[in-house]
C-alpha cells in the first residue's frame, strides 16, 4: 500500500561527518523540526568572533543553516541538546539576497543579529518573551535572545556549534508567526501528495520496505522517481547509500547497482524553479529512507491427474486447480512448453478446460510486486478402464419374431471391481448420458448394438459395445395346413431336424397319427430356442348339385363347390364317370351321386324322370286332352311353363291351377294348334334344395 510522504526536513539523527560551510549549508525549508548530530566543522574553518560575533574563532562541531521567510511575522526557536550537559552555541546572520558573499570576507563574517555563546549547557535560542532591541541595536545574550521580526522573501544563516565537542547531538523547534518558504508546502507546486516508495514495515519504528526478487539483487533505484514525485512537476528523486551523502548531495546513485535487505538507502526530493535558479527553494529536500525485502516467490510443481475417457487418448484438466501457490494474490498464466512460457508465446487462453495428451505444462507464477517462477504441472491420467466387445444372442419373440428379450447386464464387458455401468442405445446418447435404458435387464430389441458406458468412482469411463443378435425362429418347411375328408383322419409331420418336438396332443415325436379335422400346435426346438408353429386340418369343401335338367331320357347334373375334376354315378355308388351327362334313363326315381377330386363321400340327390307327354288333343273325349303334372305337386316350387316356337312364354302352370294345362293360352284363349315347348322346375326336397329343370315339346292339336 502506497502511503503519503510526510513534509519533514533534516530529520536525521546520530549522523557523523555531516557538517558543512555557511556557502554548502543545509536549507531548512518549511518550520521543520531539526535534528542533527555535528562532530566536527566543514571544509573551512570560517572566523566567526570578528566584527561582533560572539563565537569562538575556531569552529568546533559546527553545522550550517539557511531559511527563507515565506511570510512575514515573528520566529523564534529552541535548540535542545540531546545531553543537557552539552553547551551549544549559535549566531543567525543576515537578511541577505546574495548568500553567503555579503555576509563574508576571506571567511571572516560579518555582525550576526543574533548570537548566543552562555557557556552555559542546557537549551537556548530565541525567545518570543524577550522583546526586540530598538533599530540598530542586535540583542544578543548570553543563553536566550530576542526573537526576530521577518519579513516575507527574506533569506537568513545561522551556524549552530556544540562547543562541548560530543556527539549527542541536538534538535530544534520552531515558534512564532512567521513561516519559511518551502516549495513543499506550496499548494500551487504540489498538486499531489509524494508517495513514499516500498510498503509500511512490520515494525512501524522501521522504513517502508521495496520488494524485490532476490537477494542480494541488482535494483534500478530510478524506477521508484515516477511513483515518489507522483505527477509533481520540477521535482527530482536522488539516491544514497548514507545520510551524509544525502545531506550534502554526494555520491548520488545514478545506476542499477547490488542491494541487499540489510542495509538502509536513502532519498532526496529536491525541487529546481524553472524561472529562477538561485531561488533559495531549490535548495530545499524532502528526505526519506527505505529498505528492501526479499520477494521472492517459490511455485511449487504439482501433478493433475484426469480421466482419459473412452480411450481418446486426451483428457480435460482445469490447471487453476493446480497446486502451484496458495498466495490468491498471485497470478497466474499457463503454457504448453518452456519454450513458450520464456518466449511469451501460445499461451494457455482457457486453463479451465485443456484438453491434452499426458505431458506437462508450466505456470508463470507474478506476485504482485512482479517476482516471479515456474511451477511444472505434470499431467497424468487416472489408470484405463478396459472394456470389451460382448455379444448377446437370444431367441426370438414370438410375438414379435424380429425383436428379442436382452438381458444386458449378464455382458461381460469388464473385470475390473468398483464400477458402475449404464447401458444406451448409441455411442452419443453414452457419451452424452442421454436416452439411457432404464431397464437394461428386460431390453427388447431387434439385432444391433447397445453400448455400456463404464466408469469408476474417479467419473472416468469408457465406452463398450455389446453385439445383439435374436436368432430368427426355425419353422418346419413341411408342416403345413391340410385338407382331408371330414370323415378321414391324417399323419401331421413336422420333419426332421428339431432337438425336440412337443405336440399340443402332448405327443413328443417327429409325426402324430390319426389326426382328425382341428387345429394343433407343436412346439419346435433348436438349440435352446422354441418355437410354437400352429398347423390346421380342414374338412375339405362337399360339392354342390347346383341344378339338374332332364331332357327326355337325358339327365345333366351340374355342380358347384368342392376341388374339380368331379365324378358322377347314378343308382349306386359304383360306375363312376367323368361326364355329368347320363343318357338312356327310364321315367321315375332315381339317385345322382357326385363326388369331387377328394373322393370323399358322395352327394347325393335323387331325382323323378316324370313321364313324357309329347301330344294333348284338348277335345273333351277324356284322353290326352291335358297336361298333368300334379303327380308331382309334393316337390318344392313346381312350375309348369308353355313357350311357343318364339321361345315366348304363353301359359304357367301351377299350385293355383292344379300344374296342368289344357292347350289355352293366355286369358284362357285357345292356343293354336302347333309345337311348343315346355319346362317343369321344382327344387327336390333336400338340404341343398337341388333345383331341377325337365323341358321337352308337345303337340298341341286344338278343334277348330
Amino acid at each position: 500500500m502506497k502511503k503519503t510522504l510526510l513534509i519533514f526536513l533534516m530529520i536525521i539523527s546520530q549522523m557523523i561527518f555531516a557538517q558543512s560551510d555557511c556557502d554548502t549549508s543545509i536549507s531548512i525549508c518549511g518550520n521543520s523540526d531539526i535534528s542533527y548530530t555535528p562532530s566536527g566543522h566543514g571544509a573551512i574553518a570560517e572566523i566567526l568572533n570578528q566584527n561582533g560575533g560572539c563565537l569562538s574563532s575556531n569552529e568546533r562541531f559546527t553545522v550550517w543553516y539557511n531559511f527563507t521567510a515565506a511570510t512575514s511575522g515573528t520566529l523564534a526557536f529552541t535548540i535542545v541538546p540531546n545531553f543537557q550537559g552539552d553547551d551549544y552555541d549559535f549566531a543567525v546572520y543576515g537578511p541577505t539576497t546574495n548568500g553567503c558573499t555579503s555576509l563574508q570576507t576571506n571567511n571572516v563574517f560579518v555582525r550576526p543579529i543574533r548570537c548566543n555563546y552562555s557557556g552555559t549547557p542546557g537549551n537556548t535560542g530565541l525567545d518570543l518573551a524577550i522583546p526586540l532591541p530598538p533599530p540598530g541595536v542586535y540583542g544578543n545574550n548570553n543563553q536566550w535572545s530576542p526573537h526576530l521580526q521577518v519579513t516575507a522573501g527574506e533569506t537568513y544563516y545561522m551556524i549552530v556549534t556544540n562547543h562541548s565537542f560530543s556527539t549527542n547531538g541536538f534538535s530544534l523547534t520552531w515558534g512564532g508567526t512567521a513561516t519559511l518558504a518551502s516549495p513543499f508546502n506550496d499548494p500551487s507546486l504540489i498538486t499531489n501528495p509524494f508517495i513514499a516508495p516500498g510498503l509500511p514495515n512490520a515494525d512501524p519504528t522501521q522504513p517502508n520496505e521495496v520488494i524485490v526478487c532476490s537477494n542480494p539483487a541488482t535494483f534500478n533505484f530510478g524506477t521508484l522517481s515516477n511513483a515518489i514525485i507522483n505527477g509533481n512537476a520540477n521535482f527530482t528523486v536522488s539516491y544514497y547509500h548514507t545520510p551524509n551523502d544525502m545531506l550534502t548531495g554526494i555520491n548520488p546513485i545514478t545506476t542499477s547497482v547490488a542491494v541487499n535487505t540489510t542495509d538502509t538507502y536513502y532519498y532526496s526530493i529536491g525541487y529546481i524553479d524553472p524561472t529562477n535558479p538561485t531561488n533559495p527553494n531549490n535548495k530545499c529536500k524532502q528526505t526519506g529512507k527505505f529498505k528492501f525485502k526479499d520477494g521472492a516467490i517459490v511455485a511449487d510443481d504439482d501433478t493433475l491427474t484426469e480421466c482419459n475417457n473412452n480411450n481418446s487418448g486426451v483428457a480435460v484438466f482445469n490447471l487453476t486447480t493446480a497446486d502451484v501457490t496458495n498466495d490468491p494474490t498471485y497470478t497466474k498464466k499457463y503454457y504448453p512448453s518452456l519454450v513458450d512460457l520464456n518466449n511469451g508465446t501460445g499461451e494457455i487462453t482457457n486453463p479451465y478446460q485443456y484438453v491434452s495428451a499426458v505431458g506437462s505444462v508450466f505456470v508463470l507464477v507474478t506476485s504482485p510486486f512482479g517476482c516471479t517462477d515456474i511451477g511444472e504441472i505434470k499431467l497424468n491420467f487416472f489408470p484405463d478402464i478396459i472394456v470389451t466387445e460382448a455379444t448377446i444372442r437370444v431367441c426370438s419373440i414370438q410375438t414379435n419374431p424380429s425383436t428379442g428379450l436382452f438381458n444386458l447386464t449378464t455382458a461381460v464387458v469388464n473385470g475390473q471391481g468398483g464400477m458402475t455401468k449404464k447401458y444406451y442405445p448409441s455411442v452419443a446418447d453414452a457419451i452424452n448420458q442421454t436416452n439411457e435404458i432404464l431397464t437394461p435387464a428386460t431390453h427388447i430389441a431387434p439385432t444391433g448394438y447397445a453400448y455400456v458406458r463404464v466408469s469408476n468412482a474417479n467419473g472416468c469411463y469408457n465406452i463398450a459395445k455389446i453385439n445383439l443378435i435374436v436368432i430368427l425362429p426355425v419353422y418346419s418347411t413341411v408342416l403345413v395346413d391340410k385338407i382331408i375328408c371330414a370323415e378321414d383322419k391324417t399323419t401331421l409331420d413336422a420333419g426332421p431336424g428339431f432337438n425336440s418336438y412337443l405336440w399340443s396332443t402332448g405327443a413328443t415325436t417327429q409325426t402324430i397319427s390319426n389326426v382328425g379335422t382341428g387345429t394343433y400346435w407343436v412346439d419346435l426346438k433348436t438349440g435352446d430356442c422354441i418355437v410354437k408353429q400352429t398347423v390346421k386340418v380342414y374338412a375339405s369343401e362337399i360339392p354342390v348339385v347346383s341344378n339338374i335338367e332332364i331332357s327326355n331320357n337325358t339327365i345333366t347334373v351340374h355342380v358347384i363347390g368342392g376341388i374339380p375334376p368331379y365324378q358322377y354315378s347314378i343308382n349306386g355308388n359304383t360306375n363312376w364317370q367323368d361326364s355329368n351327362v347320363f343318357t338312356n334313363i327310364s321315367r321315375g326315381d332315381h339317385t345322382i351321386f357326385v363326388r369331387d377330386n377328394y373322393k370323399c363321400v358322395p352327394v347325393e340327390v335323387n331325382v323323378v324322370v316324370p313321364n313324357i307327354i309329347n301330344v294333348i288333343t284338348p277335345n273333351g273325349d277324356g284322353m290326352n286332352d291335358v297336361i298333368d303334372y300334379s303327380a308331382l305337386s309334393g316337390k318344392q316350387n313346381l312350375v309348369l311353363s308353355i313357350f311357343d316356337r318364339y321361345g315366348a312364354k304363353i301359359y304357367q302352370a301351377d299350385k293355383t291351377n292344379g300344374y296342368k294345362w289344357d292347350g289355352t293360352a293366355n286369358a284362357g284363349k285357345k292356343a293354336p294348334t302347333g309345337n311348343y315347348w315346355y319346362s317343369v322346375t321344382w327344387n327336390e326336397n333336400n338340404k341343398q334344395s337341388t333345383p331341377i329343370k325337365f323341358s321337352g315339346w308337345v303337340l298341341l292339336k286344338n278343334r277348330e
